[in-house]
C-alpha cells in the first residue's frame, strides 16, 4: 500500500475514534468571591443639625449637601426644623416644589439624602394630642417619600414633667412620671401611635427608626420594650452614640442588632450641653459584630466652627469604619 495512503487512514481511524470518547468534563466554575466584610459597606452621612444647633441663623439644607459634597461623604440627614417648610402646617404646592428642588439639589451633587429626622411626641395622657401628633408623623413620612428619603427618626415622646430641654439635660434626661399617670401608660401609648403610624409608612416604603432618644427610649429596655412590641420590618432602631450618657458601649451592644441608622455624635470645642470622650474603633466595632452595613450620619454637637469640626469628624469616623 502506498505508505502516503496508509498514514491518511491511520489518521482517519484516530479521528472516528476520538469522536467515540465521552466529551471532556467542562470546567469547573469559579469560585464566587466572599462578600465584602460588612465593616468595608458603611458609608458616611452628615447630619445637617452639625451646621445648626437651634441658637444662629438657620443653615439652608442646600447649604449642608454643598459642603458633603465638598468634604467627599456620600449623604445627609435632614433635619425637619431646618427646612424651609413650616413644621407644623399641612403641605402645600409651594413646599412639595421646595421639596422637589431640594431633592434635584442633591441629585446634582452626587448626594443620597438618606434620614429625616423629626420631632413628635406620643407620651400625653390627652388622646386628641396623641391624634395630632400621629397625623403629623404622616405628613413627615410623606415628605421623606417626596425626597426619596428612606428612613424617619422617631422620638418616642417623654412625660414633659421638666419643661425646659436645659433642665432636662442638667438632669441628665431623666424625668419624674407625670402625676395621675403610670409608666406602663406611657408605654402604651407610644406603642399605639407608632402602630398607627406604621400602614402609612410601609405604604410609601419609608422605615421608621425609633432613636435611643430621652424619655421612654432613653434606656436600651425602654426603647427594645417598643419596638419588640411591634415586630416590623418597617420599624427599626436608630442608635445615637451620645444619647447613653453612662456605660455607653454596653447599651450600644444591646441595640445594634437591630439598629437600621447610626448618628455618630463628636463635641470638638465642647459639647453644647455634655461632652462624652467616645471610643469609635470600639463603637465601629460593635456594629460590626452586628453585621450592620447601613449609613453612618455624623452628629457634630461641639462649639468648635462646624466647618472645621466635620472635616474632622468625618476624619475621626472614616478611620473608625474604614
Amino acid at each position: 500500500m502506498d505508505p502516503h495512503r496508509r498514514r491518511f487512514l491511520a489518521a482517519a481511524s484516530l479521528g472516528t475514534a476520538a469522536c467515540a470518547l465521552p466529551a471532556a468534563a467542562p470546567a469547573a466554575a469559579p469560585t464566587p468571591a466572599r462578600p465584602e466584610p460588612a465593616g468595608n459597606r458603611i458609608k458616611l452621612a452628615i447630619a445637617s443639625y452639625s451646621y445648626w444647633h437651634f441658637k444662629t441663623a438657620r443653615v439652608p439644607i442646600e447649604t449642608v449637601i454643598d459642603k458633603a459634597a465638598a468634604i467627599g461623604v456620600e449623604g445627609v440627614d435632614v433635619l425637619h426644623r431646618q427646612m424651609d417648610v413650616p413644621e407644623k402646617d399641612p403641605l402645600t404646592a409651594e413646599h412639595r416644589a421646595y421639596l422637589q428642588k431640594l431633592k434635584r439639589h442633591a441629585f446634582r451633587q452626587g448626594i443620597d439624602l438618606v434620614a429625616f429626622s423629626i420631632h413628635q411626641d406620643f407620651v400625653d395622657p390627652s388622646a386628641e394630642f396623641r391624634k395630632q401628633q400621629v397625623a403629623h408623623t404622616h405628613k413627615c413620612i410623606e415628605i421623606a417619600h417626596e425626597l426619596g428619603v428612606p428612613c424617619i427618626r422617631l422620638n418616642s415622646g417623654r412625660w414633659n414633667s421638666i419643661a425646659s430641654f436645659d433642665d432636662l439635660m442638667k438632669a441628665r434626661g431623666e424625668e419624674p412620671v407625670l402625676p395621675g399617670c403610670t409608666e406602663d401608660q406611657g408605654f402604651q401609648w407610644c406603642i399605639e401611635c407608632i402602630e398607627q403610624c406604621l400602614p402609612r409608612a410601609e405604604a410609601l416604603g419609608v422605615v421608621l427608626a425609633l432613636e435611643n432618644h430621652w424619655g421612654l427610649s432613653r434606656t436600651p429596655e425602654g426603647l427594645l420594650r417598643i419596638v419588640n412590641a411591634l415586630p416590623s420590618p418597617w420599624l427599626g432602631v436608630l442608635a445615637d452614640t451620645g444619647n447613653f450618657l453612662e456605660d455607653p458601649y454596653d447599651k450600644l451592644a444591646a441595640i445594634a442588632p437591630h439598629t437600621v441608622y447610626v448618628q455618630a455624635k463628636t463635641y470638638f470645642g465642647g459639647g453644647e450641653w455634655y461632652t462624652l470622650d467616645l471610643d469609635y474603633p470600639r463603637i465601629a466595632k460593635i456594629f460590626r459584630a452586628a453585621g450592620y452595613t447601613g449609613y453612618v450620619g455624623l452628629e457634630m454637637e461641639g462649639k468648635e466652627d462646624p466647618d472645621v469640626a466635620v472635616p474632622k469628624s468625618i476624619q475621626l469616623l472614616r478611620a473608625a469604619f474604614a
